[in-house]
């Protein structure tokens, strides 16, 4: 009789190998960070399409998001998956299709929003009845107008939440449509562009 204790062996040494694997990944993913790449042009000029970054998890354990921050995060209109399959794939990335959007924390909870354009046609974010200045976007002239159905204020932020725009103000799809979105909604932060090299930069 053939001895298959040999090709047992090795059968458990890939299993015992993909376990480990896909453990780190959960491990790393959780805790530390992850890449992300972008599919649309909601950042621009700050991220373009097909830019890749690293996102940081570990903060979310001893800090909340600050204003200015970009962040990942499930919006509120998507209901995740709380299965144990719909976990394991946003935890270890393998297979997940839950909905991730990528903007800028612009209010936060306790602040006094309005969207407001002027005179010149460009437009401006008052906090707490001030301008807020954003050299990052893509440019003041360049806004979806308000309408009654928008989140554009006058409004205070509630507690726990947060109000998250794009920094093309012309072409996206933030909390000016979709309102607050809840701290434990939050995957991570982008820290870093690293691909491609030439853009390559802190964020």
């Amino acid at each position: 009789m053939q001895d298959n204790k040999p090709v047992k062996s090795f059968i458990v040494d890939i299993i015992e190998t993909i376990a480990f694997v896909i453990v780190a990944v959960i491990i790393i993913r959780f805790f530390i960070g992850e890449i992300r790449w972008i599919p649309s042009g909601s950042m621009h000029p700050t991220l373009l399409e097909g830019d890749r970054i690293f996102v940081e998890r570990f903060s979310r354990f001893y800090d909340s998001p600050k204003r200015g921050d970009i962040m990942i995060f499930y919006p509120p209109f998507v209901e995740l998956d709380n299965s144990f399959g719909g976990v394991f794939r946003r935890l270890s990335g393998f297979f997940c299709k839950d909905i991730a959007y990528i903007k800028r924390v612009v209010g936060m909870p306790g602040d006094k929003i309005e969207i407001k354009e002027l005179n010149d046609g460009s437009s401006v974010v008052l906090i707490n009845d001030k301008p807020f200045d954003e050299p990052y976007i893509q440019s003041k002239f360049d806004y979806i107008k308000c309408s009654e159905k928008m989140y554009c204020g006058p409004f205070t932020v509630p507690a726990g939440q947060y109000f998250m725009m794009g920094d093309n103000r012309g072409n996206s799809q933030d909390s000016r449509f979709w309102g607050f979105l809840p701290q434990d909604r939050f995957i991570g932060k982008a820290v870093f562009l690293f691909w491609p090299p030439t853009r390559m930069k802190n964020l």
